[in-house]
């Protein structure tokens, strides 16, 4: 098998939190990255999910806090 460089540009935090990942599988970035591709070139498949889910802007705290803050007012 004939082996190739491919060489890709990270914002630092984010290698630096992917890299930490991937050493707590035990694993070497590039044993990590050679599994993602494996996983597509085998699957015809990216392996993430893109699903997408709206996030609501008030947490469930803040519904709680409001709904605390209205029941009070309405004694």
């Amino acid at each position: 098998m004939t082996t190739t460089n491919y060489n890709i540009r990270l914002d630092q935090e984010l290698k630096e939190n992917a890299f930490a990942v991937f050493e707590s599988y035990g694993l070497t970035p590039s044993q990590a990255i050679k599994l993602f591709l494996t996983q597509v070139a085998q699957t015809n498949q990216v392996p993430l999910s893109f699903e997408y889910q709206k996030v609501s802007a008030v947490s469930q705290d803040e519904l709680l806090i409001y709904k605390e803050h209205t029941d009070r007012e309405n004694r």
